[in-house]
């Protein structure tokens, strides 16, 4: 002869709740919001454009086109990555593209006045040579 098995009596707490499906839903809507896809950088794609565009005006192909062309490849490479909707590596990508053409532009600076220097430096060594010359006196 078997024995049934009594029954457990539920608590009345624990008895069936009508929003444990909705609360279970809004979880999983929860998990899935957080999973979603980023935003596109666009403000640093902006940004990388513009100093690309900074770069190209200040003619820095003359002097750091190097750099130029690896700021250009980056904002490419930046660009495939929103495609592909890889949007953290499209921002570290756009940032450094932004850095390169800005590098780009201060190199050019940099030679720029280093050429005002040099023509000032001779200028002033013209003007030492007159001097002497009209006075006969030896700096």
């Amino acid at each position: 002869m078997k024995h049934p098995i009594p029954a457990v009596p539920r608590h009345p707490r624990f008895a069936s709740r009508p929003y444990r499906g909705a609360l279970m839903l809004a979880g999983v809507v929860a998990i899935g919001a957080c999973a979603s896809t980023p935003e596109p950088p666009t403000a640093a794609l902006q940004a990388a454009a513009t100093a690309i565009r900074h770069a190209e005006q200040a003619r820095v192909a003359d002097y750091a086109s190097p750099e130029l062309g690896e700021a250009r490849k980056q904002l490419a490479a930046a660009k495939m990555a929103v495609q592909n909707e890889d949007m953290v590596v499209a921002e570290r990508l756009a940032v450094q593209s932004r850095h390169a053409a800005d590098l780009a532009t201060a190199k050019t600076e940099a030679v720029k006045a280093q050429a005002v220097n040099d023509e000032m430096r001779k200028s002033t060594e013209s003007l030492k040579q007159e001097m002497q010359r009209h006075t006969g006196v030896q700096p």
